[in-house]
């Protein structure tokens, strides 16, 4: 069973029809999607001038049985405070919202999907690339 977290990129690439994003969530059996994920896109939305339209798409992809908000805990804390600690002492800096992303697939033991390449700098962190 292939379990997988999506990074904002995913989700856009996917509402954009990307052949490979739209193959890989075909041949996955579930989708976990950060709170962090869902509050960049409600912040894209809001700047758009299709907000409603985006927003019902997305319910619509939540509402999905194979699809989960992965809400932050303790344990999403732990693995934030790691990946953080860890990227300064590498000299690494990612943006916050991406470490919040890494920290809750890793506190869940999903790969993540996503374009971005800092991702590569996490120890531990399970990777997809799109």
């Amino acid at each position: 069973m292939r379990r997988i977290s999506i990074d904002t990129n995913i989700y856009s690439a996917f509402k954009l029809d990307d052949p490979a994003v739209k193959t890989l969530f075909r041949n996955t059996d579930y989708i976990g999607i950060d709170i962090t994920v869902i509050a960049e896109l409600f912040a894209g939305f809001r700047n758009g001038s299709r907000e409603q339209i985006n927003r019902d798409e997305l319910k619509l992809f939540l509402n999905n049985p194979r699809t989960e908000i992965l809400q932050h805990d303790l344990e999403t804390a732990e693995f934030y405070s790691f990946i953080l600690c860890r990227l300064r002492t590498l000299g690494k800096p990612i943006p916050t919202n991406d470490i919040w992303i890494a920290a809750n697939s890793m506190r869940h033991g999903l790969s993540l999907c996503s374009k971005d390449r800092h991702f590569e700098s996490i120890e531990g962190l399970l990777l997809i690339k799109a």
